[in-house]
């Protein structure tokens, strides 16, 4: 079996069954594996002299784990590597999620607020609803990309040992790529590896939407957002949502207290949006899902023909 076919099936496999909340509840998430890894680095070399050299050589052990149990695993048969594909996809728990804040969004402000906070990490206590709209929707974007596109690319290019790399470095990423007094040395390799591995995922994942939503003469209008952003993946996805729904996303926001004015993506369009505008992402994530397996069939077709 081909990994594209193998692909097709756990893209398949994960926008039907999702998270089994069944396994997880008796045994450990690969991420949650992933996090206790990282925490161990972290524990054990984040200390004293040469961080940074000390960061490096953590990613080192992270990525040759990651890659080894990932070969351990495809060992196991084309129907052990297409399960474990799919669990480390996520596209129906991410629809879910995003879905979720659009529901409790049309019951109240407050169990809006206390919904996008399981998604988001920004400040979410006093959001108004279009804040907590834009949060939902930037992360349904960003998310796309992170959970589905990036990893189905890696999967497609490397196997279960490329996805598990990608996961475990995003993992990483997320627990330690932070520019602050603790991570900024030794969290470094980890963000910058974070932002190798998603550099083409994400502007993928951004001229998909552009793409779907006729917006590809936006195309230059969107790069120009998406160097604005903090990130240089996150901003390709977000940049191309807002134009697919003619809304303004990112802007000011609070982190622990702190407002911070980052740059409008979109910024002169409307800026009053609420769970509509979360249910029209949440129709976009499935149409990105949709022409992603379209391509991946073909790339599986493509690889079966007869060569004349």
């Amino acid at each position: 079996m081909t990994t594209a076919l193998a692909l097709v099936l756990a893209l398949i496999i994960d926008a039907l069954l999702g998270e089994p909340g069944w396994l997880w509840s008796r045994l450990p998430h690969p991420a949650v594996l992933a996090g206790r890894v990282v925490g161990w680095l972290d524990r054990m070399l984040n200390s004293g002299i040469a961080r940074r050299l000390k960061g490096v050589l953590a990613m080192l052990i992270l990525i040759a784990g990651a890659a080894g149990v990932g070969t351990l695993l495809a060992s196991g048969g084309p129907v052990l590597e297409i399960l474990c594909a799919a669990v480390l996809l996520a596209q129906k728990s991410l629809v879910q999620h995003v879905s979720a804040v659009a529901k409790a969004l049309r019951l109240s402000l407050q169990d809006a607020r206390m919904t996008v906070a399981m998604i988001v990490s920004r400040d979410c206590r006093d959001m108004t609803e279009a804040q907590i709209a834009r949060s939902a929707i930037e992360s349904a974007a960003e998310n796309l990309s992170d959970g589905v596109v990036a990893p189905a690319f890696w999967f497609l290019i490397g196997g279960l040992p490329g996805i598990l790399v990608y996961k475990a470095v995003n993992t990483a990423d997320s627990m330690i790529g932070y520019r602050n007094d603790r991570y900024l040395a030794f969290g470094w390799a980890a963000a910058r590896l974070d932002d190798v591995l998603n550099l083409i995922p994400a502007r993928l994942t951004g001229l998909m939407i552009a793409l779907l939503a006729g917006q590809l003469r936006q195309w230059p209008a969107i790069a120009r957002d998406a160097h604005q952003h903090r990130s240089p993946n996150a901003g390709w996805p977000e940049a191309a949502m807002a134009r697919a729904l003619d809304l303004a996303l990112a802007g000011p926001r609070s982190y622990d207290g702190q407002l911070r004015q980052l740059a409008w993506v979109n910024g002169a369009a409307r800026k009053d949006i609420g769970a509509s505008d979360i249910e029209g992402a949440v129709n976009i994530l499935w149409r990105v899902w949709a022409l992603l397996l379209g391509f991946v069939i073909a790339i599986a077709t493509l690889l079966v023909l007869p060569i004349s």
